[in-house]
């Protein structure tokens, strides 16, 4: 009996397209796994009948020899930030629950219409605000790994994308949708041994996704390996009149574009990532990447990108500053949550639901944003960070001149507990130091498992492209998949 939790999206695709199984097949045995993964508290929300109608949909079309689409009976996640019709949409915040879109988003749209189907809806950190998925409202995503020091500390699978890599790394779905504000994909997939790609700012539409921070927010795949990526990300993008921010370009091949030869290519290395006091499993897992890389026919290059440094709090006050604009919607008048005391005016009940809807961190968030666009501090603080933005972004552009590609690690540590990190904010963002700077210059940047901490924990290796080269990104991830060897595996627990 072919056990389809072991394949990915190119093989199902390519299963159901040549009549080797059906795609209701895949979508009941994956439903079934779904369901008895509840340990993991991966999904919000479970919808097995979505799995089953697509693919009842796609057989179908084969057997009246119709064209099938790119993810043709492929059954994925969904992020829980994405606006689903007739399904709730929370983006795990106590303020959105029971709220249930008339509208689909345009990347789940483009997913359905290349023949995926939806598994369900997948717990994140409370409007994506976080690194370890301990803010969602719904609770803690458990990670599927453990230590290999016989313990059984329950891991963090990063965030905000926790749900999405938890259930991949599980083999609860061969694919989901993440989104990437300052690495909630590529810190979520490094933590979990598996890959995803926040492509170049634009290529996904925005449209029909919770906002948390419009200018960084973008959409992108995280799969098992490379390849299934480059599938998944051909289906969500596309231009879309309905976000001015959606690029008007053609969606490449990505998939038939996979190249892992690097002959011609370089390389660099950013001395600003050399943390002092690196992790030493980080350290020599980048070594390991620079040499496979070179194995690949890539010359190797050091470069330097002068304000790192401050690209982290750069971050904490663009990020807040937008969510405060884009969170002042929930008010408790239109739609979600409201809460309303007796004898209390509009203020009151403006006051009274964000109290209870919203978590502690967004309220810690939006307060921060709050605080740097007001009257007198505007030009002290957001002023000056978008002009600290503009300078990371000059960097990047002045380093193309010496390399094609750049190379770093993906998180300075793997997994942490949960719990480790929660009384401390700043430890928690220090987890995406190496994530934000992409992030900050709209680069596509793309986290492949680069091998196992001392305790067994998967590392990921972050590349970093030019704006729209997502081609060149995938094809550096595949040269490292392919050298890595990495084929570790969470054991079964849950």
């Amino acid at each position: 009996m072919t056990d389809f939790s072991r394949m990915g999206v190119a093989a199902i695709r390519d299963g159901v397209a040549n009549g080797e199984f059906k795609a209701v097949e895949v979508a009941e045995a994956l439903n079934t796994r779904v369901a008895n993964a509840k340990a993991l508290n991966a999904f919000i929300v479970e919808t097995p009948e979505k799995a089953l109608e697509a693919a009842a949909a796609v057989d179908a079309d084969r057997a009246a020899g119709k064209a099938l689409g790119k993810m043709a009976g492929v059954p994925i996640g969904m992020k829980d930030l994405f606006c689903t019709e007739g399904v709730q949409t929370t983006a795990a915040s106590h303020i959105l629950e029971g709220f249930v879109p008339t509208y689909e988003s345009t990347v789940s749209a483009n997913l359905w219409k290349a023949g995926a189907g939806m598994l369900g809806k997948l717990n994140l950190d409370q409007f994506a605000m976080g690194s370890s998925n301990e803010t969602s409202y719904f609770g803690n995503v458990i990670s599927p790994w453990r230590r290999n020091d016989g313990g059984n500390a329950a891991l963090a699978p990063g965030g905000s994308s926790g749900g999405s890599s938890s259930a991949i790394a599980a083999r609860l779905c061969p694919a989901a949708t993440g989104t990437d504000t300052g690495g909630s994909i590529r810190q979520p997939a490094a933590f979990t041994g598996i890959s995803g790609i926040k492509p170049t700012y634009g290529r996904c539409s925005r449209w029909g996704i919770v906002a948390f921070a419009s200018s960084l927010d973008q959409a992108g795949p995280m799969a098992r390996d490379v390849r299934d990526c480059a599938i998944m990300l051909e289906a969500m993008a596309g231009f879309d009149p309905k976000d001015s921010t959606s690029l008007d370009l053609p969606v490449p091949a990505w998939e038939a574009g996979l190249n892992s030869d690097l002959k011609g290519k370089r390389i660099g290395i950013p001395r600003e990532y050399r943390l002092d006091g690196i992790d030493e499993d980080i350290a020599a897992m980048w070594d390991n990447g620079i040499a496979w890389l070179k194995d690949a026919g890539a010359e190797v290059v050091d470069i330097s990108l002068p304000h790192t440094k401050y690209a982290l709090p750069a971050y904490y006050i663009i990020a807040p500053a937008e969510a405060s604009s884009n969170l002042a919607r929930y008010d408790g008048v239109r739609f979600g949550l409201r809460d309303l005391p007796d004898g209390s005016g509009l203020q009151d009940m403006y006051a009274a639901t964000r109290a209870a809807g919203f978590g502690e961190e967004v309220r810690r968030r939006i307060m921060i944003g709050t605080y740097v666009l007001s009257a007198g501090f505007y030009d002290a603080y957001y002023t000056q960070a978008q002009k600290v933005r503009a300078l990371i972004a000059r960097d990047f552009e002045q380093a193309w001149a010496s390399c094609d590609l750049i190379l770093a690690p993906t998180a300075p540590s793997a997994a942490f507990g949960l719990g480790e990190k929660t009384s401390d904010p700043l430890s928690m963002y220090l987890n995406d130091v190496f994530a934000v700077p992409a992030s900050l210059a709209g680069l596509p940047a793309m986290s492949v498992p680069g091998g196992l901490s001392k305790d067994g924990l998967p590392l990921g290796l972050q590349i970093i492209g030019k704006a729209l080269d997502e081609q060149a990104v995938l094809n550096a991830g595949l040269a490292i998949e392919e050298r890595s060897g990495f084929r570790a595996e969470a054991k079964e627990w849950w």
